[in-house]
């Protein structure tokens, strides 16, 4: 791991990694998104043989209850139980959230209020490599399936048979999922935008993917909802001469499995700096002078994810402003967090936790303001409306107010 000098040069970059779009990425994307629009399932097939070397006809995209049924045959029976059981973690976290309308009536004939309704219709994108990241449907789905999304749909990319990991399947069902498809990459992301004969549009569009994934989200946004722009995965512990060098070791090491994951140390500790730079290849460590420093540096980078390795982590806890999800004391390693805590693990990266949050029931929610007054109330206020609507030249919104007092 590299030592990074707080001010440095290295350090501010690590500070500003946000998420860097590449011109050669944009291009492909925005071509693949225009033939989406323009064509709908021809270009979506093209693009499946071009990219996942799959050749389907349009009746093929959606996937069948017969080949749903088929993958619980392809699966241990045990892994439904644990898959179940996660699913009620997922359940009862997201419980204690859950928002609902409320209105209040003023004795002047004012009533206001907030009507909180489901979006319509979500996508969820699973990406589906070099491995079935069955994670992604249940942290996805499950926070959109407690406020009562109506309609779930669920886009993964086909193996070489043409099919969905048996997995991924398994938990889309399990989670009753409406429609499930088989397209990934750019391509998936502009159907559920646009919308094909095939898959109709979605209003929301959420989930990991690939930078080819994560800059069709950024090009669509407008035509629907999304989640966040995520980058690469991260972690940031902060320990102090207290923390197990071993435990901070495996947990900066189990970032470095995905693909480009950034792994970051902050200590006061020098001879923790030493042992952890000498295990660790890939990542920084960032040395301060005393806890405090840490702390500020934590909230200055706002990882995706932060552990808390000292003596008494709660202290810390309340200094912590910026971060995805947090993680405290030594027998919590971000691992729990993505698979069976309960808190979603579609988490902020590249440092915008200073200002998003982590996919949320709110995230599937939407907030439509109510409003109601008596004429006496419309009355009380209409000087003030008249000074408001001459500064501002508008006239004819006066209009509206005084044709109610007209006789």
């Amino acid at each position: 791991m590299k030592i990074v000098r707080i001010g440095s040069k290295q350090y501010e970059k690590l500070v500003l990694r946000g998420l860097t779009v590449k011109k050669r990425v944009a291009r492909s994307v925005t071509g693949i998104l225009d033939d989406i629009k323009a064509n709908g399932d021809d270009a979506v097939l093209k693009y499946t043989r071009k990219f996942d070397r799959v050749k389907m006809k349009a009746k093929d995209l959606r996937v069948t209850q017969c080949e749903i049924n088929g993958g619980y045959q392809d699966i241990k029976p045990e892994i439904v139980t644990t898959l179940k059981m996660v699913m009620n973690n997922i359940n009862s976290f997201y419980q204690r959230n859950l928002k609902r309308s409320w209105k209040t009536k003023e004795n002047d004939g004012v009533l206001l209020g907030e009507r909180i309704t489901p979006i319509d219709s979500v996508g969820v994108y699973v990406p589906s490599g070099t491995v079935p990241l069955v994670s992604s449907v249940y942290m996805s789905v499950l926070p959109a399936k407690m406020v009562g999304v109506p309609r779930l749909v669920m886009v993964s990319p086909p193996n070489k048979f043409g099919t969905i990991d048996p997995h991924i399947l398994v938990m889309a069902d399990l989670l009753e999922v409406n429609e499930i498809y088989k397209v990934g990459g750019a391509q998936a992301i502009g159907a559920l935008a646009y919308g094909t004969k095939t898959i109709p549009r979605v209003n929301k569009i959420v989930g990991p993917g690939n930078e080819y994934v994560t800059e069709a989200k950024r090009q669509v946004f407008g035509y629907c909802d999304i989640d966040m722009l995520a980058g690469p995965s991260e972690v940031l512990v902060l320990a102090n001469q207290y923390a197990n060098p071993d435990y901070v070791i495996k947990d900066l090491l189990a970032q470095a499995e995905h693909h480009l994951g950034m792994s970051i140390l902050v200590t006061p500790s020098k001879r923790l700096a030493r042992i952890v730079r000498d295990e660790v290849d890939n990542g920084f460590i960032i040395l301060t002078k005393n806890l405090d420093e840490a702390i500020d540096v934590a909230n200055t980078v706002a990882p995706e994810h932060l552990e808390i390795m000292v003596r008494n982590p709660r202290n810390i806890l309340k200094k912590i402003r910026n971060a995805g999800a947090i993680f405290i004391g030594p027998y919590t390693p971000v691992t729990i967090g993505d698979y069976v805590a309960g808190p979603s693990h579609v988490l902020p990266t590249g440092g915008t936790a200073r200002f998003f949050s982590g996919l949320c029931v709110e995230s599937f929610l939407k907030k439509s303001h109510i409003i109601q007054y008596s004429k006496k109330a419309l009355e009380e206020v209409k000087e003030a409306v008249e000074k408001l609507t001459a500064i501002e030249h508008l006239p004819k919104h006066m209009d509206a107010v005084n044709i109610r007092f007209e006789k």
